[in-house]
């Protein structure tokens, strides 16, 4: 017997709620490089500035008639931030990527209006397709490498997490290569 009957905050404890954001540092495995995106100058955060792929959790990524499974009365939805990244590298990019997913970092952010943000960034193999930048959101797209990228004006750590993501694909396969 399944004991929630909707996705709800009415009874969660206002000192415990956080949007939950997710990115992804798409990697291309044959070139070892990085997918970027010019955020277009109308945007009201980070207005022309490169960025990766990413999106917030919403209720309606979880339905509740739908869960992976469920253990006891609680409800399991499995894979949900691989399936917001899917769902945003196709919306924002136009490409696929493929799991797993490799955790890269996170960080806790405070919105101007006050919202806390739980911000995880991973890692992620291109899986295909060809690069069209989200018209309204997106003016460009460029694939980089570990110094490429610092001569593109990044939001934040998106150059470090370019940097820490080809380090870690790049030590993937060399771990398969010497076995």
């Amino acid at each position: 017997m399944v004991s929630a009957e909707k996705i709800s905050i009415d009874q969660a404890k206002p000192d415990k709620l956080f949007y939950v954001v997710a990115n992804a540092v798409v990697y291309r495995p044959e070139d070892g490089r990085c997918l970027i995106l010019k955020r277009d100058e109308r945007e009201k955060v980070h207005p022309g500035k490169w960025a990766t792929i990413g999106g917030k959790l919403e209720q309606g990524d979880l339905d509740i008639n739908k869960p992976s499974k469920v253990e006891g009365d609680v409800l399991v939805f499995s894979n949900p931030l691989f399936k917001l990244l899917g769902r945003e590298a196709m919306e924002e990019a136009g490409v696929t990527i493929v799991p797993p997913l490799v955790f890269i970092n996170e960080s806790l952010i405070v919105r101007p209006d006050g919202i806390p943000v739980q911000l995880i960034t991973f890692g992620a193999r291109y899986g295909g397709g060809e690069v069209r930048p989200e018209k309204g959101a997106f003016t460009n797209s460029a694939w980089v490498n570990e110094v490429e990228v610092d001569s593109y004006p990044t939001i934040g750590s998106v150059s470090e997490e370019v940097k820490t993501t080809i380090a870690h694909f790049k030590t993937e396969v060399s771990l398969q290569v010497s076995y």
